[in-house]
């Protein structure tokens, strides 16, 4: 079997976890102080307008989207609905309780004056209240605590429980990251947004399985090493694999990034960044938290036989 790397290599994981720890928790407090301050939510999650066109003539979608931008209208998402040869688009405008009606009649007078000669008809307005945004916004955030919390007690019942909070910790580490991004670099917040992460937390979470069940299986076979060893003899085994699996699935995200269409190119941003930072957590986050956890518990019961 072709390996870009040895499994008989022998790096020392477990001396690095000290730096790594130092950046990963700087990382993350970064990413939550963007996340409160500066996260863009979408009209999904702030309120605004939906409007359903249909076009007798093909448009382009970046120029939509520009046409609108040059309008003045904010939080602009356009993307086709069906076919593309239906010429059928869904577009989102964020606005207030105050001007929604507002903003939805502009939309419309804009788009009917710049296409009239591609014959725009407008078929369905829908008005997105801020509170009703608010709600999806916790729906989202739940929807990925309630993943949290399943993965968990997989983790503890497929393995055991002491490796539960390294899995979880790894899992909030990632999403936090990639939402810090999100937030430094003002690219929205969407539905769509949550459906990545939910896919980047699947995914982060198989590839700490993984290295978790060799590590397992060192136990069995030789319960004398202590649980650093078998973490860096489970890591370095898995090495190979863990970078084709991530480099193979990076490549394609990456390629739907560039050539997917700005429909789809921030879900892939997420994915990316996911593949990124969940390679990542899965040896420097959930193994360092795993082995914190053995340690305390070692120490509280070394104190329990000399009481």
């Amino acid at each position: 079997m072709f390996e870009i790397i040895s499994n008989n290599t022998k790096i020392n994981f477990v001396n690095k976890f000290s730096i790594t720890t130092v950046i990963s928790l700087l990382l993350v407090s970064v990413s939550l102080f963007g996340i409160i301050t500066k996260m863009n939510y979408g009209v999904d999650f702030r309120g605004g307008a939906e409007i359903q066109l249909k076009f007798k003539e093909s448009i382009n979608l970046d120029g939509l989207r520009k046409e609108l931008a040059d309008a003045g209208f904010k939080g602009i998402a356009a993307q086709t609905i069906g076919e593309r040869s239906q010429n059928e688009f869904l577009v989102k405008v964020q606005g207030d309780e105050t001007n929604l009606n507002q903003i939805t009649e502009k939309v419309s007078e804009t788009l009917l004056a710049s296409y009239a000669s591609k014959g725009v008809e407008v078929r369905k307005v829908d008005i997105v209240g801020p509170k009703a945004g608010a709600q999806l916004r916790i729906s989202g955030f739940q929807a990925m605590l309630w993943a949290l919390i399943a993965i968990m007690i997989y983790i503890g019942l497929r393995f055991d429980f002491k490796y539960s909070p390294g899995a979880i910790v790894a899992l909030f580490h990632d999403v936090t990251i990639i939402l810090g991004v999100f937030a430094f670099f003002n690219v929205e917040f969407t539905l769509q947004t949550v459906a990545a992460l939910l896919a980047v937390i699947g995914y982060s979470v198989n590839d700490t399985v993984i290295v978790y069940d060799r590590v397992r299986e060192h136990e069995d076979k030789n319960s004398a090493l202590n649980l650093a060893s078998h973490i860096n003899n489970a890591v370095n085994e898995t090495l190979s694999r863990t970078i084709m699996t991530s480099l193979t699935t990076l490549f394609v995200s990456v390629v739907m990034y560039f050539f997917g269409g700005l429909a789809i190119r921030d879900f892939f941003l997420a994915i990316s960044l996911g593949v990124l930072i969940g390679t990542y957590s899965s040896i420097f986050v959930a193994a360092p938290v795993t082995l914190f956890f053995d340690r305390v518990k070692g120490s509280q019961e070394k104190n329990t036989a000399n009481a």
